[in-house]
């Protein structure tokens, strides 16, 4: 597997990063990912050469930071790439912001469940408008300074909001975010687009969440109802099991370019997944790295074929094309 630099960090990570947000986690009364299954995910990804891994304090209710911590004591620490997130609160009640408080409580706590003395890479899961960006971004600077934290990221956001921290980090000579994590995949760009300029025009390398739209651009759902937003969805499925799904993935936009994304997939011999995470990878205005999340080992090793798929320039066209661009 070849790496890629992770935007301005200098990190070396592989072409995709393992997601763990299901470890723990509960939809419709069931557990998406168990202990056992997280360590077999975590011992397929690290055989196949994947490096990069993305947890949150609040994932599992800190099962996930917990169960990668007990996998990563039995290996060379320094092999891998791990980020975590800080907003949501698992040591107080009272705190779910970016206030100096929070941040330092989480990063404790966090750095305790993975059995880990640093970070790669610290997110703030979302953005605090009770709490000033300047106090927030000296406190991650100060993590930073005593080498608690190496490098500093930003999730879901407004371009604008973004755009401030930057400016702020630049004014006020402190560390600034060098890794984004939005909202992003092959039927879902535009939406985005001023959050990605602000991207490419600032180096900063994007790690999409949900890049195959929860499942929806695998090709594992098919039309129902009236054909937009009702799917016929496999038992178990995130479609079966989360009732926001349809409001969140599925929509006509979202149909044409999984046509798309189907037919480029049996010209490419490849799976519909390994296509729409290629046109991630693919990326030119930015490092991009997507963030996969899968449930089982065959799936992950479905996706990890990504690095080996090649999609044509022609066909990053009728995939911009179907979306509507």
């Amino acid at each position: 597997m070849e790496y890629t630099r992770l935007g301005a960090t200098g990190l070396q990570v592989s072409p995709l990063c393992l997601g763990t947000w299901r470890f723990g986690q509960e939809s419709g009364g069931v557990v998406e990912t168990d202990r056992e299954q997280a360590h077999a995910l975590l011992d397929a990804f690290a055989d196949a050469g994947g490096n990069f891994i993305d947890t949150a304090n609040g994932y599992g209710g800190g099962d996930s930071e917990r169960w990668i911590g007990e996998w990563l004591a039995e290996q060379d620490r320094e092999e891998y790439v791990i980020a975590s997130k800080v907003y949501w609160s698992q040591e107080s009640r009272f705190q779910e912001n970016l206030s100096r408080k929070n941040i330092r409580a989480e990063i404790e706590g966090t750095l305790e469940r993975l059995d880990t003395d640093y970070l790669d890479l610290y997110y703030i899961h979302r953005w605090d408008d009770d709490t000033p960006i300047q106090e927030t971004l000296r406190t991650l600077t100060n993590l930073v300074e005593e080498g608690t934290v190496h490098n500093l990221g930003a999730s879901t956001m407004a371009a604008w909001k973004l755009t401030k921290a930057l400016w702020t980090s630049d004014v006020e000579g402190l560390e600034r975010f060098d890794v984004t994590q939005p909202l992003f995949h092959a039927a879902y760009r535009e939406d985005v687009a001023d959050y990605l300029d602000v991207c490419a025009d600032q180096n900063l390398a994007v790690c999409p969440y949900s890049p195959l739209a929860g499942g929806f651009l695998t090709g594992k759902y098919e039309r129902a109802g009236d054909g937009t937003q009702d799917v016929d969805a496999p038992d178990g499925s995130r479609g079966d099991l989360d009732e926001m799904f349809g409001d969140w993935y599925v929509s006509d936009r979202g149909w044409q370019v999984l046509d798309a994304v189907r037919e480029i997939a049996d010209e490419q011999d490849a799976t519909p997944a390994q296509v729409a995470l290629r046109w991630l990878m693919d990326q030119e205005e930015f490092t991009c790295v997507p963030i996969v999340g899968a449930r089982t080992t065959d799936q992950l090793e479905e996706n990890l074929g990504a690095v080996d798929v090649d999609v044509t320039d022609a066909q990053h066209e009728r995939i911009d094309d179907a979306r509507g661009t």
